[in-house]
């Protein structure tokens, strides 16, 4: 049986087993999945070991995405750009390609199951760090209007912005005031901690949308905002059902449905 795994630290948190198994259960696909939780320090050795016994795919989570990068033997272009690697997938000349479907899972979600078109729209980035790259070249190729990155730390938004091109800038919270924005997308971890990002309350425009990358059993801080000043909204746990159809499809040849795994994870 093909072995598949999800690899972080920790991981024993991870939905991805429960969402792969159904996975392989609708499309028929004899596999194995499991979570290894790999210490700091062992990733290359322990994934190393993992394909050297014959495993096939890993996926990759917090906080090994950039030595996944590092570990492939061949990138594809939306791992390149997102500097960080959460597919590995073992080729039949034994090489290991890194791929990241975090973006193309975010759009999906957005777009296919929520419905929301990013094509012309003002779009807002918070954040600019790993989860926020990740996004940013599938989010471009949607074709929005601009893209503004907006952080903390307002350096490290400009530098992110001008790594992908004109169509992206990056800013301070502070230079928000008077931006108006038809999505909005939360890319910090401000969500874990209960924390609302600093934003203006005349930032959303008239019908946005606002999507958190972040999920938890009740709306997280940002979606609460959201909803209280009109928006529609929707949290990163189709995101993360969508990156995983992704994966499986890489590994597979095969694309599984993501509606009835989704609703049941909705469900539970």
């Amino acid at each position: 049986m093909d072995r598949y795994a999800v690899v972080g630290h920790p991981v024993t948190h991870s939905k991805s087993p429960r969402i792969h198994a159904a996975f392989a259960q609708q499309t028929a696909q004899a596999l194995s999945y499991d979570a290894m939780d790999v210490a700091p320090g062992h990733f290359d050795a322990d994934v190393a070991a993992f394909f050297a016994q014959g495993g096939k795919g890993l996926n990759v989570t917090v906080p090994y995405k950039e030595e996944a990068y590092r570990f492939a033997d061949r990138l594809t272009r939306r791992a390149r750009q997102a500097g960080a690697v959460n597919t590995l997938a073992k080729q039949a000349d034994g090489s290991i390609l890194g791929d990241n479907t975090d973006g193309i899972g975010l759009v999906r979600d957005m777009v296919e199951n929520q419905g929301w078109s990013l094509q012309g729209k003002r779009v807002l980035l918070l954040g600019a760090g790993g989860a926020v790259r990740g996004v940013l070249g599938p989010l471009l190729e949607q074709q929005p209007a601009r893209i503004v990155i907006a952080n903390r730390t307002a350096s490290k938004a400009v530098n992110l912005a001008i790594a992908f091109g004109e169509a992206v800038t990056g800013c301070g919270y502070d230079a928000l005031a008077g931006q108006v924005f038809d999505v909005v997308i939360n890319g910090t971890s401000a969500s874990l901690a209960g924390e609302m990002p600093p934003l203006p309350d005349t930032v959303l425009a008239a019908g946005a949308a606002c999507y958190d990358m972040m999920y938890g059993n009740k709306p997280t801080v940002f979606l609460q905002w959201a909803r209280q000043h009109g928006a529609k909204t929707a949290d990163g746990l189709g995101m993360l059902v969508e990156q995983a159809a992704e994966s499986f499809t890489l590994w597979r040849d095969v694309r599984p449905q993501t509606a009835p795994v989704l609703a049941t994870l909705r469900a539970s």
